[in-house]
């Protein structure tokens, strides 16, 4: 069965997300390490999770990288892959490659599962991330740790009414400055 694997960016104190959702505290110093982690995590991927808040800024993104440097590798895969967009407001999907998931999320993400073909990864946003930890939909995290702290923002463990425990992957250091984090979490 396919795992649904969450990626995503936080600041050493936790955040995923300034107070109103900015991310101008990421930092982005690339080594070929940290890289070949990030292409490895999409190449074993071959659907994208998104929530409805985050799509529209992501898949603009990535078309408009691939529009302006073709020879992008790594954004024709953003491109190309196809993306499920978690929503209760929209009829219709105005993205490319892009459907829209509108029933219950964890039968959506069961259904996903079934599927045949690669793992599903999830990028975001918080508020959809969220519910994925409280419903216990995460099959692996893989946190990028940033090495900066922003006193406040979004926490993507906000909804968790209980303790999660949670059993190592890896971690390691990159020389660009992040830290990975990936666990798979305790199911007892």
């Amino acid at each position: 069965m396919r795992k649904v694997k969450l990626q995503i960016q936080m600041s050493i104190d936790g955040y995923v997300a300034r107070p109103n959702g900015e991310a101008d505290w990421m930092t982005w110093n690339p080594d070929d390490q940290f890289l070949q982690f990030i292409n490895s995590l999409i190449d074993s991927s071959d659907t994208i999770l998104l929530g409805r808040k985050m799509a529209d800024g992501f898949v603009s993104h990535w078309e408009n990288t691939f529009r302006n440097n073709p020879d992008n590798l790594f954004a024709k895969k953003m491109v190309d892959i196809p993306k499920v967009v978690f929503t209760k407001t929209l009829d219709k999907s105005t993205w490319n490659n892009t459907t829209l998931a509108k029933g219950n999320l964890a039968d959506e993400i069961a259904n996903l599962k079934k599927q045949n073909g690669k793992d599903i990864i999830v990028y975001g946003g918080a508020g959809f991330v969220s519910s994925l930890i409280k419903e216990g939909l995460i099959d692996e995290y893989h946190l990028i740790v940033n090495p900066v702290a922003i006193g406040n923002g979004m926490s993507i463990f906000k909804l968790l009414d209980r303790t999660q425990k949670f059993s190592p992957i890896q971690s390691k250091l990159y020389p660009g400055g992040k830290v990975v984090l990936s666990y798979k979490p305790n199911n007892d």
